[in-house]
């Protein structure tokens, strides 16, 4: 046997949703207050003074690793280039003068204006060359030639120190 549920009758006044936009009004302006007189209490995070906390396996900025002789760790061959999504990241090679890879790269630059910070060119690298684990999630340039980023400034990145 079906239940038959009883709905209160729709009166002019909640037919014309007045209750509920009193409703809402009251909760913008509860909002309100609890911010304007405990400011403590808001579930935010005042950005440009306290950093949040960024997971340790979180995708940062790019990074390029060295050899123990200091050169490029690169061998130039265009994975991190083919697997990369937005096709940012542009790959040069030249031949190797120590003899211990064939080829090395030339240029490595990172459009980071393009990137959409996937993790595949870091996923498709055969010698693990690059990384993403600098913990720069945020990088402010004046220009947009700025956010080409080359070879000398990927060698140059450090891994992001982990507190524990």
């Amino acid at each position: 046997m079906p239940r038959i549920v009883q709905h209160p009758k729709r009166t002019l006044w909640v037919q014309s949703y007045c209750p509920e936009a009193i409703r809402g009004l009251f909760t913008t302006l509860k909002h309100f207050l609890r911010g304007l007189l405990r400011y403590e209490t808001l579930p935010t995070i005042p950005y440009p003074d306290i950093k949040p906390p960024i997971p340790p396996n979180y995708r940062g900025k790019h990074r390029l690793l060295k050899r123990a002789d200091g050169t490029p760790r690169c061998v130039a061959c265009g994975m991190c280039a083919a697997a990369c999504p937005a096709k940012c990241i542009r790959v040069d090679a030249k031949e190797s003068q120590d003899g211990l890879v064939e080829k090395m790269a030339a240029r490595f630059e990172i459009d980071h204006l393009a990137c959409v910070f996937c993790g595949l060119c870091v996923e498709a690298c055969p010698v693990d060359a690059i990384r993403m684990d600098t913990g720069i999630t945020s990088f402010v340039h004046s220009s947009r030639e700025e956010f080409l980023v080359n070879m000398e400034e990927l060698l140059e990145g450090k891994p992001a120190t982990v507190a524990n």
